[in-house]
């Protein structure tokens, strides 16, 4: 016996609606997949255009960022000088920081007294933080030297003083000062700063701040302190050429330089009031001193990470002038011995570069979609992708060219900026963390910073910590120095 199956009859009409229906489902995953290519395609035409104009506005830039004059451009007459070196934990950096130091020292005092052969030497005093205060010499006293060089060692765990005065030796132009323990609301190098600027020699007319991974070009003061005459600049930012090793290194370094040069309007941003038009480097900053004591000096800074801009800032808040120039020519800056380190100091500070997390996630899109975005199409065969690639490129060789950097590493570009990205997350993850520190010591930041901080404290009236709620220097006992003419046994 045979079975008989039933079958169900399907009207033509049902069946022709379900492959009317099917088309119609197949039609719009094609309809979405072109949607979704344009928006793609947009992207990448919209990163391509604004890398492009960015170029434009770097090699601009560049036209008119300015340099240290030369030697024999520099006004004859030298304002008292007050250079300062905040070290903690230095003693296997520091020597050719200081090598180069007493050499510029020697060339300001020679370029002094030829350009003013009849006239009296120019004084000049230099600042290094390790907590010993001298008695301020007459230019009529004998032996008085124009030139003083004050150190700072600012609670260091290894050997920087000794090195320190094994290196300068018997200079009598050099003091060092020993640190004083670290107050609440205080960030070190802050803290190092101001006890530097107490110190000085109350003639000073500029002060030169620097960092012991810097090191300068013997005509580095002579040009440097210039620049606040030859442009009516109140603060000043030689930007050094920085030296680099490693992939990692020649991946994010070239970006410091990079970044301000192709997205700050410098010309504009030396006047701006604005607090998110600016661009400092503590490494080498010039500052007239009487503009400094007005803004409130480090104590207005006191809590902020990146003490450098938030003195910018201050300086600004009061009417004066600053921002950064090409300091290719007078100085070197080797910030990191390797990758741990770039990794920490990049954790430590950037979140404070780019502001509040939407403020930061909104510049990082912005960067991926402009210089990683193209190179992606690029790879998938999108001519417009290959253009906008090369913009990013064009870009990164002319601060190289200007600024010293490998022309080859500039074609990794794209690799650079996903680094730099990723940095920032790292960074921004310690800071929600709070587990950022430096050096030893935990970074506490005291005050909002980043582009559009205000920099103003809890009343809205001024800097925190502003020179109107505090004593000014004037009113501050100097810490205990030494003078290393007569090292204290």
């Amino acid at each position: 016996m045979t079975a008989t199956v039933p079958t169900t009859t399907v009207p033509t009409a049902v069946r022709g609606g379900g492959a009317l229906a099917g088309g119609a489902l197949a039609g719009g995953a094609l309809a979405g997949g072109a949607l979704a290519g344009g928006v793609l395609a947009g992207t990448v035409l919209a990163g391509t255009v604004l890398a492009a104009a960015l170029t434009v506005h770097t090699v601009l830039n560049l036209r008119v960022l300015r340099r240290p004059p030369a030697v024999g451009d520099c006004p004859a007459s030298q304002p008292v000088l007050a250079v300062l070196l905040p070290l903690r934990d230095e003693a296997t950096r520091v020597e050719p920081c200081l090598t180069a130091l007493l050499t510029a020292m020697d060339r300001y005092e020679e370029h002094g007294s030829t350009a003013t052969a009849t006239a009296a030497a120019v004084p000049v005093a230099v600042a290094v933080a390790d907590d010993t205060a001298g008695p301020v010499r007459s230019p009529a006293a004998p032996g008085w030297r124009p030139v003083e060089l004050v150190v700072c060692d600012d609670g260091s765990t290894d050997d920087t003083a000794g090195v320190v005065r094994r290196v300068v030796g018997g200079d009598p132009r050099v003091r060092i000062l020993t640190g004083d323990p670290l107050p609440a609301g205080w960030l070190g190098k802050p803290h190092a700063c101001a006890q530097l600027v107490r110190a000085a020699d109350p003639r000073a007319e500029v002060l030169v701040f620097l960092d012991a991974d810097v090191v300068l070009a013997p005509d580095a003061l002579v040009r440097s302190v210039a620049l606040l005459a030859t442009t009516g600049l109140d603060l000043v930012c030689p930007y050094p050429r920085q030296v680099v090793v490693g992939v990692v290194q020649r991946l994010v370094q070239p970006l410091l330089q990079w970044s301000w040069a192709t997205t700050l309007p410098l010309r504009l941003a030396e006047r701006s009031p604005r607090p998110s038009l600016g661009a400092a480097n503590g490494q080498l900053l010039v500052v007239d001193r009487g503009v400094y004591d007005r803004a409130g000096g480090h104590d207005a800074v006191r809590g902020a990470v990146l003490e450098d801009l938030a003195l910018l800032r201050a300086v600004k808040a009061i009417g004066g002038y600053g921002g950064v120039v090409d300091g290719t020519e007078v100085a070197t800056c080797a910030m990191y011995d390797d990758t741990a380190g770039l990794v920490a100091g990049y954790t430590k500070s950037l979140w404070a570069a780019f502001g509040p997390p939407p403020a930061a996630g909104a510049l990082a899109t912005v960067l991926l979609v402009a210089y990683v975005l193209p190179a992606a199409a690029m790879l998938a065969g999108s001519p417009v992708g290959a253009l906008g690639y090369a913009a990013g490129v064009a870009g990164r060789l002319a601060v190289a060219r200007r600024t010293g950097g490998r022309l080859a590493d500039c074609l990794a570009h794209p690799l650079s900026v996903l680094a730099l990205t990723a940095l920032l997350g790292r960074s921004w993850q310690a800071r929600r963390a709070g587990t950022l520190s430096w050096r030893g010591r935990p970074v506490v930041p005291a005050v909002a910073e980043g582009p559009g901080s205000d920099g103003l404290g809890p009343d809205g009236t001024g800097p925190a910590g502003s020179a109107a709620s505090r004593p000014g220097p004037a009113d501050t006992a100097p810490a205990d120095t030494e003078q290393v003419g007569r090292v204290r046994p």
